[in-house]
């Protein structure tokens, strides 16, 4: 190992030598220029490198950009066309509620339900643009055949020969929980077995009110031992109502009736299980769920929560 030389000087004075005292400044230059040279050939050195050399990553990343440059144009007109269709089918939405339900519709976000884009930043891009182009076909796919449903409906409503159902309830101020069973196979309460159901159950008070839901004739006004009281009113179209279990008549057979005419009231006739009316609509003989029928007289989120208590009631009250 070699040694560092020493400088020596000879002192006159004193006659003899002695070692050279170090510049502590001139030493800390030497360092910090040593550091800048080094510093510098780095840099150099890797520019050199990286312009002739390229890793696996800055190739992955350069093929990444070339197939965005290739779908980015695309990507746009998709998205454009869907925006179109979006706004198209939102401007049929409101004319649809404003006819059928009175009111404006809902606003909703068909991105909304995105979830995972919500942490984009740890996602790799490729699966981003598969993800969207996929969500952005799946949309067009559904705006179209949204629009063919619009079109059928506004085709039937605008028939002039088209008779609509019994669109309202028989009962005033009934809400979702005092909806019961529908039409289908549902436990009997008395046999405790399922058996087939044909009508809805509206559970309300003794003695309200039941109104005709159309105009029409009264075709029968009896009593039987199963359902009670009952009313059957024939409308135009070849559509028929019936309201059994009723506590009392207010009509008899052949009287013509208006639409929200009392007609009776609710009672427990028959074989009831407890106070309620049985309500049923057929058309041409073929019996239909009358439920489907109410979302002109309630709101939506009123009806749908009708439809649920009518589908998942298991129990009849008759």
């Amino acid at each position: 190992m070699a040694r560092r030389k020493k400088l020596f000087i000879f002192d006159s004075e004193s006659i003899h030598f002695g070692e050279v005292p170090r510049k502590v400044g001139k030493t800390l230059l030497m360092v910090l220029l040593y550091m800048l040279l080094t510093f510098t050939l780095a840099v150099l050195t890797y520019l050199a490198f990286s312009l002739v050399f390229r890793t696996d990553t800055e190739r992955r990343l350069r093929r990444e950009i070339r197939m965005y440059e290739r779908l980015y144009p695309g990507l746009e007109e998709r998205e454009q066309l869907l925006g179109d269709a979006i706004a198209n089918l939102q401007h049929k939405d409101d004319e649809i509620y404003g006819l059928v339900f009175h009111s404006g519709a809902p606003g909703l976000d068909p991105m909304a339900d995105l979830g995972s884009l919500s942490m984009a930043d740890s996602i790799p891009d490729t699966q981003l643009v598969d993800y969207t182009k996929n969500k952005a076909d799946s949309l067009l796919d559904r705006s179209r055949a949204v629009e063919a449903a619009f079109r059928r409906v506004f085709q039937t409503l605008s028939d002039p020969d088209r008779v609509l159902p019994p669109m309202i309830m028989p009962v005033g101020d009934i809400t979702y929980p005092q909806i019961g069973a529908s039409v289908g196979r549902k436990i009997n309460p008395f046999y405790k077995a399922y058996v087939f159901h044909e009508g809805l159950d509206l559970i309300v008070a003794r003695g309200t009110e039941v109104h005709a839901t159309a105009d029409g004739i009264v075709t029968q006004a009896s009593s039987s031992k199963t359902t009670g009281n009952t009313v059957h009113i024939k409308h135009a179209g070849e559509y028929e109502t019936v309201y059994a279990h009723l506590e009392s008549m207010s009509v008899h057979v052949g009287q013509q009736v208006r639409t929200g005419q009392k007609i009776g009231t609710v009672g427990m006739s028959g074989q009831a299980f407890a106070p309620h009316l049985h309500y049923e609509v057929r058309k041409d003989g073929v019996l239909m769920d009358p439920v489907n029928s109410f979302f002109a007289s309630v709101t939506p989120a009123e009806y749908a929560n009708m439809l649920y208590m009518s589908v998942n009631t298991m129990q009849s009250m008759d």
